[in-house]
């Protein structure tokens, strides 16, 4: 482990550590995320889910940062998926065990979403990941995929990120679709996103978007497995 390795969870630490140890802290993270929901998780992706970037880039090339890599770019992109995937979790989340209480031998399902540990829950979680990582999850990365090019296309600049047009025919058709397909859709939803997931949506309901941008850590590592192939 090398000395900027040390800083970097030192830095994690500190950065978690007032949660667990200062109560008013945490119950102004609990009244944030109930009025402002929207708002935390542009502020929780554009933290974590970039942090799980640059941890890919440290796994990749040994460095957290590199001339065209774009941090900043790379937070405030985040934060606006984050938004997004927020509103889609909440979408999945309501209206997938809505429709399967329609059926006789599920019903009851959607009381289930809201209690506590049930078989019939973890069905319903289940049936929520699947639906969602889908139909939302492929569009989700590759459009994910399109704004990274264009980061590194426009040399990490915040300002030409965003004064620059995107070239969204030549950058998807430069999308290496093998492994787009072959390894981040047909690997990675199947036996990662569907499983983490469905614990996703057991947990209560204010932990569960913070639990999926923390998942943009994971998502950091397997982009850079990604990017290795």
């Amino acid at each position: 482990m090398k000395k900027q390795d040390i800083y970097i969870l030192l830095g994690v630490i500190l950065f978690f550590t007032p949660f667990f140890i200062f109560k008013d802290v945490y119950q102004c993270y609990e009244y944030a995320n109930h009025h402002y929901s929207l708002l935390m998780a542009f502020i929780k992706f554009a933290v974590l889910a970039t942090f799980g970037e640059v941890l890919g880039l440290r796994i990749r090339t040994g460095k957290y940062n590199m001339p065209n890599f774009g941090i900043l770019p790379r937070a405030v992109v985040w934060g606006f998926l984050g938004v997004w995937i927020a509103i889609a979790m909440g979408v999945f989340r309501n209206g997938v065990p809505a429709y399967l209480d329609r059926f006789q031998a599920l019903q009851g399902i959607n009381a289930a979403m809201i209690a506590n540990f049930s078989f019939l829950k973890l069905f319903g979680a289940f049936c929520v990941s699947v639906m969602m990582n889908t139909s939302f999850a492929p569009v989700f990365m590759t459009l994910h995929k399109i704004t990274d090019t264009h980061i590194m296309q426009t040399g990490g600049s915040l300002v030409g990120f965003f004064t620059k047009k995107i070239p969204f025919t030549e950058t998807i058709a430069s999308i290496n679709w093998k492994v787009q397909w072959g390894f981040v859709f047909k690997k990675t939803i199947p036996l990662f996103w569907i499983p983490a997931h469905t614990l996703t949506f057991i947990l209560p309901q204010n932990f569960q978007v913070l639990f999926a941008a923390l998942l943009g850590v994971c998502l950091g590592v397997i982009l850079s497995i990604a990017a290795r192939k």
